[in-house]
């Protein structure tokens, strides 16, 4: 299997910092929002650059999505900035109104997203914003999986026309990905070819299927792995066509049961390309206070248990 090297640790909100930078210098439309969260949210190189760009709205994310929609009919590209959490639940009715029902192109910035979030625990950690943003009509999804691909997937959010809710997290995690590769929305890429099962993961979890594929690998067990960093609009072509030649998969996410990424594969594959699937996430459960390696591990999210759901599935054939 191709062979993946970790350059060094990185947290994903830096990516989005960093190429919300680039995004506005490219742009002079590019304009940032934070609610109270600029540092947490690494828009502070942003913010100093282009002090005339950036708007402090404090803690109230409801207002902010407002003036974001705003800004977005005179012609500017807003990005606003919160945790998970506070730009999906807290936020769901002007989200759904000003930004989706409206189609204004609103770039919702969502870090300290999933259980990594850590000791903050279960009411700032959110399990279930794919869910929420996936389910809006016209919202485009989109959860890379390292530095490299966050930097790249902020600036083409910044290119797309219309919503964009951008998922990234707070803990450094493995960098790995190609930091000259542009990010195309609505590609998933297959960064391990292989036969007899396909890994399908996102966020997080790229990285841990990776691992899992070595590991099978080991065993003789030949795996694809998937990294589908757009979850909407879904490229169910390259999906279905993986699965077609390994005949079985397993999907893995940072997120709840029901509503992700698991869902959106298991619809496209019933009606398309029927074959055994597992499921490696967070189940149907709240997160709780922990360090971030300690709740992936609680909740299952690892390489381990991808290889072992990938057995599973290969036994399913």
């Amino acid at each position: 299997m191709k062979k993946y090297i970790d350059t060094g640790k990185k947290d994903t909100r830096s990516g989005f910092g960093a190429g919300l930078l680039e995004a506005g210098r490219a742009d002079a439309n590019v304009v940032a929002l934070a609610a109270d969260l600029k540092g947490s949210l690494k828009m502070d190189a942003f913010a100093a650059e282009f002090p005339e760009r950036f708007i402090e709205c404090g803690i109230a994310e409801a207002n902010m999505v407002g003036v974001a929609a705003g800004l977005a009919l005179t012609g500017k590209v807003p990005f606003c900035g919160s945790f998970a959490e506070f730009i999906t639940g807290r936020v769901y009715d002007q989200v759904r109104q000003e930004v989706a029902y409206g189609h204004t192109n609103v770039k919702l910035a969502s870090s300290h997203a999933g259980i990594t979030l850590g000791e903050d625990g279960a009411t700032h950690q959110t399990m279930e914003d794919v869910a929420l943003m996936r389910a809006l009509p016209g919202m485009t999804v989109l959860v890379p999986c390292d530095y490299n691909q966050t930097v790249q997937a902020t600036k083409a959010a910044a290119k797309f026309v219309g919503p964009v809710y951008l998922r990234f997290g707070r803990p450094s995690v493995p960098n790995f990905t190609d930091p000259a590769e542009p990010f195309e929305i609505g590609k998933v890429y297959e960064i391990n070819p292989g036969s007899d099962v396909t890994l399908i993961a996102n966020g997080h979890l790229v990285w841990e299927a990776l691992q899992a594929a070595e590991a099978l690998e080991a065993e003789g067990i030949s795996a694809a792995v998937l990294n589908v960093a757009t979850v909407k609009p879904l490229d169910e072509k390259a999906i279905v066509a993986s699965v077609a030649k390994t005949g079985a998969v397993v999907v893995a996410e940072e997120h709840n049961a029901y509503g992700g990424l698991g869902e959106a594969i298991a619809s496209a594959l019933a009606a398309q390309a029927p074959a055994p699937i597992e499921f490696v996430n967070g189940g149907d459960r709240f997160g709780q206070s922990g360090t971030p390696a300690e709740l992936m591990q609680y909740y299952g999210l690892d390489a381990a248990h991808i290889a072992a759901a990938a057995k599973k599935a290969i036994a399913r054939k």
